[in-house]
């Protein structure tokens, strides 16, 4: 408990002239380009590349890139505050801006030599690449250690065997990292990170997702048959690639708590401005305590959750280790957009299960929240695991 307050010591909550900036911009920039298409996207689900290489000329596909390479050479709680902003209009989007960056673009900017830095960072910053992340597999999900895509190496190349699924942007992206095995299985320094470019022999996607929420963020399969790729694409050493995949989720879990925060604020916003216009009985339903005491219950759960995740982002900031706080933001944030989304609908009454009114989907979408990049049971054993040592 010590080492907990000593690090709430050290936030500042004031809000940064980069952040109000941002908040700004990206609200400007939705209201033109993504508020109008919403549910068209959502009823055809269709992932709409064109937009995010808009986003990527604003700076939002390379938030935290140094500008050396391209980016915007932001931190954390700026980066916080674009997905905050993006999913409050439209979860699909602001999950494709986080997993663009978190996932793909920062294991590259963490892990990758000064060559593949140059070569791909600056494409994906600007939105010309569109960035995917491989871990899950069909049979291993949260059991990682047991996944059975394999590299084989061959002389200076290595051919990669078997398939990848729930990967965002698995279609459309332009330059994926994938982790695969290349020792034994269980072995946790036995699975290395490549970087595979679009279009390598070998190399494909296979079925995309037909899904509850989220329809607008593309998820597929990767394919892998007889993939013959260069050790010069593996990122890092031979035998690291799960090691930095959790550093990588350190960071992505910080993103989905930011995810669920946004689809939470969204919800919240639609429900406290329809409780406010809906009358029965000849006064607004905010007024009845039934709604009122609703609302107080909801807004305390965003701002806790709020606090948890700009804590996890400014220690990200610091460079200091986060497994326990990015855990903890993602775990409560995400269960919060669910339970808010939930009562947003409630408030509604029969409107809010409609397709007339937002908060269906901020429903339907919430969910993921709870199951992408380590479910809450999952956070709940890392989160124990760590104030167990």
């Amino acid at each position: 408990m010590e080492v907990i307050t000593d690090k709430l010591k050290s936030i500042s909550f004031d809000e940064t002239e980069n952040q109000r900036m941002i908040s700004q911009m990206v609200r400007d920039f939705g209201n033109k380009e993504i508020r109008p298409n919403i549910m068209t996207w959502d009823e055809s689900q269709e992932f709409p590349v064109q937009l995010f290489k808009k986003m990527g000329r604003l700076g939002l596909m390379g938030v935290l890139v140094p500008e050396e390479f391209g980016g915007a050479g932001f931190g954390y709680l700026e980066y916080i505050t674009a997905i905050v902003e993006l999913s409050r209009l439209d979860g699909s989007i602001g999950l494709s801006m986080a997993a663009h960056n978190s996932l793909c673009t920062n294991h590259i900017l963490l892990f990758g030599s000064l060559e593949q830095k140059k070569k791909y960072l600056p494409k994906l910053s600007s939105g010309e690449f569109i960035g995917a992340w491989g871990l899950t597999e069909p049979n291993t999900g949260s059991d990682a250690g047991n996944m059975r895509t394999v590299a084989i190496k061959d002389g200076d190349h290595y051919i990669i065997n078997g398939a990848k699924n729930f990967i965002t942007h698995g279609k459309s992206g332009d330059a994926v990292v994938v982790i695969v095995r290349t020792g034994e299985v269980g072995d946790s320094h036995g699975m290395t990170a490549f970087l595979i470019d679009k279009g390598t022999p070998g190399f494909t996607a296979g079925k995309k997702e037909n899904k509850l929420g989220m329809r607008a963020s593309e998820t597929a399969e990767l394919i892998f048959s007889d993939c013959r790729v260069h050790k010069s694409q593996i990122i890092g050493k031979e035998g690291d690639g799960f090691v930095q995949a959790l550093k990588v989720l350190d960071g992505g879990r910080i993103s989905i708590a930011a995810l669920s925060l946004g689809i939470a604020l969204g919800a919240f916003d639609a429900a406290l401005k329809y409780s406010q216009e809906r009358h029965q009985f000849n006064q607004p339903i905010s007024s009845f305590q039934g709604i009122s005491f609703k609302l107080a219950d909801m807004a305390t759960k965003i701002e806790a959750a709020k606090l948890l995740t700009f804590r996890a982002g400014d220690l990200k900031n610091k460079g200091e280790n986060v497994t326990r706080e990015s855990a903890m933001a993602k775990l409560f944030a995400s269960e919060v957009a669910v339970e808010v989304a939930n009562d947003a609908v409630q408030i509604f009454g029969g409107y809010g299960y409609t397709k007339d009114f937002p908060v269906e989907k901020f429903y339907r979408d919430a969910k993921l929240c709870t199951i992408g990049e380590g479910t809450s049971e999952i956070q709940k054993l890392v989160i124990s695991r760590t104030i167990l040592k």
